[in-house]
């Protein structure tokens, strides 16, 4: 059972390689979204709504922007998949739930600033700091909920295992993105766009 889990989790980590980290850009928006990742886990501990402010106005912002920028979007001759084929087996959130997602996130300080309580939820703003603390913990709200719904959602759609796995990638991506794109940002300065060794990878695969 520990076993096919984890080989689970190296096929999900392959596949979003594979497919989704082509440009030297996007990974190495990934890299320094990763160490500010690990940096929101760490203040998770001793002030949450720290680690949520960094989570999703660093760490987010850097890793959605690569993906939605700088990451070619169409025929994948490496994978000699279409986009379009990417986005409808995409385990997680493909652009369009990330559409989605962002879209809340970038929604919610309104309806705080329209509704200082949040429905009651909250004692009433005053300076912009408290502002920003409310918003921070919206925001981490957010974040966990999104992790929880898609992988409930794929407890219905796929399986248990499935969900649980892609879980626990979500979780430990920023790990796993330091060791595979800390030298993206090398490789960028060099003048790499894309990254070359994707084909010979799969190639072997």
């Amino acid at each position: 059972m520990i076993k096919n889990f984890l080989q689970e989790l190296r096929t999900q980590r392959w596949d979003d390689h594979r497919y989704y980290h082509h440009s030297r850009i996007n990974q190495s928006l990934h890299f320094v979204s990763a160490l500010s990742f690990l940096f929101a886990y760490v203040m998770l501990f001793f002030d949450p709504v720290v680690s949520a402010l960094v989570g999703w106005l660093v760490s987010m912002t850097s890793r959605q922007a690569g993906h939605f920028f700088f990451e070619p979007k169409g025929y994948d001759h490496v994978n000699q998949a279409t986009h379009e084929h990417k986005e409808d087996i995409k385990v997680g959130y493909n652009l369009q739930r990330k559409v989605v997602l962002m879209a809340i996130w970038a929604a919610s300080p309104m309806v705080l600033y329209f509704d200082p309580t949040l429905f009651g939820l909250f004692k009433p703003w005053v300076t912009m700091t408290d502002f920003a603390r409310q918003v921070a913990k919206i925001w981490l709200v957010v974040g966990i909920g999104g992790l929880l719904f898609r992988t409930i959602h794929l407890f219905f759609i796929r399986d248990i295992e499935t969900g649980l796995v892609w879980m626990t990638k979500i979780i430990t991506d920023p790990f796993n993105d330091l060791k595979l794109y800390h030298k993206a940002p090398l490789f960028l300065l060099k003048g790499e766009l894309i990254d070359p060794g994707l084909e010979k990878h799969v190639k072997h695969a």
